[in-house]
């Protein structure tokens, strides 16, 4: 059963970055086909396809590509090069289905530890949403990167972080086994989405000390994290009735 759309921004899908004494003639276009590529490391080891895709969509390496293009090396980019690129780049779309300000209905729901989730008890903490589904391509490539940002907050009280997974607890659990996911979980989550619209995964939303929706996108850009970052920071600064 289709559980849902993915969406990956276009600047994911043209992802890698091309060195410059690699890229093909002006008036030309080449897009990167990992399928049809045998990418190595810089000792030369076969990189396999999944793991390319998913150093690629943190911005943080890029293939030089060989004249034949169907061959390259994994290189690492530049932290100066990558922060560049990061703040160069527009700030994520916003998703259809919430709109700024605005108060959300409430989710009161069981984790997956049995802890019980009302989001109408977070009054005064920013809480970060994550819609999701395990097969999900940009769902699993986002998650080392979101599991760094929940180590940037560890021990901050005011800062909550919950995923709602479409999966059930059974398939989560399997999962997690060998793909580790530092949010709380609620499993079994697509009445909560359905409730809300939501179709394109995955879909961010930070809400602000009141409730109130921040920030909000669906899919996976290079800046998505790092605008989620730059969200809760936002929402941190601001006060009750402010």
């Amino acid at each position: 059963m289709k559980k849902g759309i993915v969406l990956v921004s276009v600047l994911l899908l043209l992802l890698p970055t091309i060195t410059k004494a690699q890229q093909p003639p002006k008036g030309s276009f080449f897009q990167l086909n990992l399928e049809e590529m045998e990418v190595r490391d810089s000792l030369g080891a076969i990189l396999p396809t999944q793991l390319v895709r998913q150093l690629l969509s943190t911005g943080k390496f890029t293939v030089k590509i060989a004249k034949d293009h169907t061959t390259g090396i994994l290189l690492p980019v530049s932290e100066e090069a990558y922060q560049a690129r990061i703040q160069s780049m527009p700030k994520p779309p916003e998703s259809r289905f919430f709109v700024n300000g605005k108060t959300i209905s409430s989710i009161n729901e069981k984790d997956m530890e049995g802890k019980r989730f009302k989001l109408k008890d977070q009054i005064g903490k920013v809480v970060v949403l994550n819609f999701w589904f395990i097969n999900c391509p940009p769902c699993q490539m986002e998650i080392p990167q979101l599991n760094t940002l929940v180590d940037s907050y560890a021990g901050n009280p005011d800062v909550v972080f919950l995923s709602v997974a479409l999966d059930e607890r059974y398939d989560i659990a399997d999962f997690l086994k060998t793909h580790p996911f530092k949010y709380r979980i609620i499993d079994g989550g697509r009445y909560i989405a359905n409730g809300f619209g939501i179709n394109l995964f995955p879909t961010h939303v930070v809400l602000d000390r009141e409730g109130k929706v921040l920030f909000h996108t669906s899919g996976l850009a290079l800046n998505t994290v790092s605008w989620i970052k730059k969200s809760i920071e936002a929402g941190l600064g601001k006060t009750l009735s402010q």
